[in-house]
Parts: C-alpha cells; structure tokens; sequence
C-alpha cells in the first residue's frame, strides 16, 4: 500500500505537468497567432517575400497533390463498386466518389499532405534560421520577424490551399471516373449525370471553406514550432516533426467543428435536401 500511494502520486504530478505544459504551448500559440494577424492587418508583406513563399507552398506542391488525389479516386472506386455492382447501383458510383472526395477527402488529404511537405520545412527553415541567431540579426535590423518571415508563409499557404484542392478534387474525381467507365465498364453517360445530380455547389464550396482554415493553421502552428525550436540539429529534427503532427491534430479537430457548422448552416438555409443517392 505504501509504494502504491507514491506510484499513483506519481502519474497525477505526471498528467497535471503535461496538462500545464499543454495550455502553456496552447496559450503561447495563441498570443503568436494574433500578433501575426495584427502584422498581417497592419501592413502588407515585405516586397519579395510573398513571391518566394507561393512559389514553395504552391507551385512545388502540386505533384504530391495531384498524385494523391488521383489515387484517392481510384481506391474509392475500387473499393466501392462491388456493394454497388451487386445491388445493380453502378451508374450511382460516380454520387459517392464524387461527394466523399469534394466534402472530406481532397480538402482533408491535400491540406495532410501540405503539412507534411510544406509546414514540416517551414519549421525547420524557420528553427535553423533561430538557432543561427539569424532571426535576432533581422531584429537588428529593424525587421519585425513576424512580418518578415511568418506573414508571407500565412498568405502563401491561406491563399493556395484551396487551390491546391481544387487540384486534389479534380484529380480525384477524374481518378474515379478513370477506373469506373476504363476498368468496370460503367456507362460514362449515366454515371456523369448523376454526379451531377447529386454533387452540388454547396458541396464543393464547403470543402474549399475549410480548406482556407486548415491553410491558416498549417502555417501558424508550423512557424511557431520553428521559432521556438530548441537548440541543435535534434531541436530542429524534433520541430518539425511536431509541427507534422500538430498540424494533423488540427487539420481533424477544425474538420470535425467545420463540418458541423457547415451542416447547420446547410439546414437552416435548406431545410429539405433534394438530392438522394439511390
């Protein structure tokens, strides 16, 4: 009885530390956040730094998310067409894909797959630049770094995510029209046209909404891990992987409270749904 009792003392000291520690990031988090939105308001980017944060969020991301979503499209079908071939629904197959791959998966995946290939080098550029004391030596300056470095790589990434999932839907979308019509033989026309009954324009601008949030929180938590990135290399390893993870942790936290807003939104706008699948 007597060891017990430490033991147990032990793992609460344990868990209230990490809790301390975990509203301690989240409040440091939150005061980085809106002085980088005060910047961003105030004033515009420095001349030449959007243009190069575009550039890498941007354009040297779009294989990664055509890729993705191409192969996204062509599991869901293959995933999907012998339930629907069964029941006799294979022209229905393009309505699932479709909807599954414009609400959820191309915003949720394109904005994972920016995390890990934009929002892990922003951590790590910005931590190498910390630990070098170049940050302090734009403080010298008279650079704010926060407009230096961090407002540029919030814009790039709030501005170009949505269009990057529109890329990831696109290719998705064609991915899964590829392996229906090409593969399983499904009338083409038949199949488009109820993609295009049931695939709305709400549908498609929901996911391009949470897209621009999921951009904003890549950016933010990422460039916060690399300006408090501890020392040496190991610091800077360890900055970037957590800004890969807490960017994933995000990225589903906002997707689950966006979706249920959205849905509200949905019914108090239009109560009564028309669009069925079957």
């Amino acid at each position: 009885m007597s060891t017990a009792v430490p033991r147990s003392r032990g793992v609460i000291t344990g868990l209230g530390d990490t809790a301390v520690r975990g509203v301690a990031v989240l409040g440091d988090l939150s005061v980085f956040s809106a002085r980088t939105l005060g910047w961003l308001v105030r004033r515009r980017p420095i001349h030449g730094t959007l243009l190069t944060s575009l550039y890498s969020v941007g354009v040297r991301s779009v294989p990664v998310v055509a890729i993705t979503g191409l192969f996204i499209g062509m599991v869901l079908a293959v995933q999907s067409y012998t339930q629907f071939h069964n029941r006799g629904l294979d022209t229905r197959l393009g309505s699932l894909i479709n909807i599954s791959i414009v609400r959820e998966l191309g915003p949720v995946l394109a904005a994972t797959m920016i995390a890990g290939r934009v929002g892990s080098a922003m951590a790590a550029e910005l931590g190498t630049m910390r630990i070098t004391e170049q940050v302090d030596a734009l403080t010298c300056l008279g650079f704010n770094p926060l407009h230096f470095l961090v407002v540029p790589r919030l814009l790039a990434c709030v501005l170009l995510i949505p269009l990057l999932t529109v890329l990831g839907d696109f290719m998705g979308i064609m991915g899964g029209a590829l392996i229906c019509t090409k593969v399983y033989g499904v009338d083409a026309h038949y199949y488009w046209q109820h993609s295009q009954a049931y695939v709305g324009a709400w549908d498609i601008s929901s996911g391009l909404f949470k897209s621009i949030f999921f951009g904003g929180a890549i950016a933010l938590i990422s460039c916060h891990r690399g300006m408090h990135c501890d020392p040496g290399a190991e610091g800077v390893g360890r900055a970037a992987t957590q800004a890969f993870v807490a960017s994933f942790i995000a990225i589903l936290v906002l997707d689950f409270f966006l979706a249920i807003f959205l849905s509200t939104v949905h019914d108090v706008w239009w109560p009564v749904d028309s669009n069925t699948l079957f």
